[in-house]
């Protein structure tokens, strides 16, 4: 049975291996498809303007293209940064509510009567937490 999934495993690795190989490939023919239909553009771009100033176009055309892509990919990072920073802030508001409920009861068992009092200001405390965390304010419905 093992020698069976182990031989299942090899052909579909290999199969794998065999399309990226072809993926591959089709990525550096289109790429250099890309280059031939840029170069087509600037030899047009050169009989109508003049070499210097299809050069320069081009330039800074493919110039322009980076500083937004770089200026895009800031955008993004920053986005993604702000993502990960709240969910670290839920993660840590579901962390103390879960250390809460699970410290309760050893709380209520030493406290006595300071436990009467503990658990609605701990249910009130979880309350929030839960509301803070859900995504959704009662304010908003």
């Amino acid at each position: 049975m093992a020698s069976l999934a182990a031989g299942e495993f090899s052909g579909v690795f290999k199969r794998m291996k065999v399309a990226t190989g072809f993926y591959a490939l089709a990525a550096l023919l289109g790429l250099f498809g890309l280059g031939f239909l840029v170069l087509a553009g600037f030899i047009a771009a050169s009989r109508q303007w003049g070499v210097i100033e299809a050069s320069l176009g081009f330039g800074i055309a493919f110039m322009v293209m980076a500083i937004i892509v770089l200026v895009g990919l800031k955008v993004w990072s920053r986005i993604q940064a702000r993502r990960a920073r709240r969910r670290r802030v839920a993660d840590a508001g579901v962390l103390a509510g879960t250390a809460a409920l699970t410290l309760l009861p050893s709380v209520l068992a030493r406290t006595g009567r300071l436990g009467a009092v503990a658990l609605p200001v701990l249910a009130v405390l979880g309350y929030a937490i839960y509301r803070e965390n859900s995504g959704q304010d009662p304010d908003d419905r």
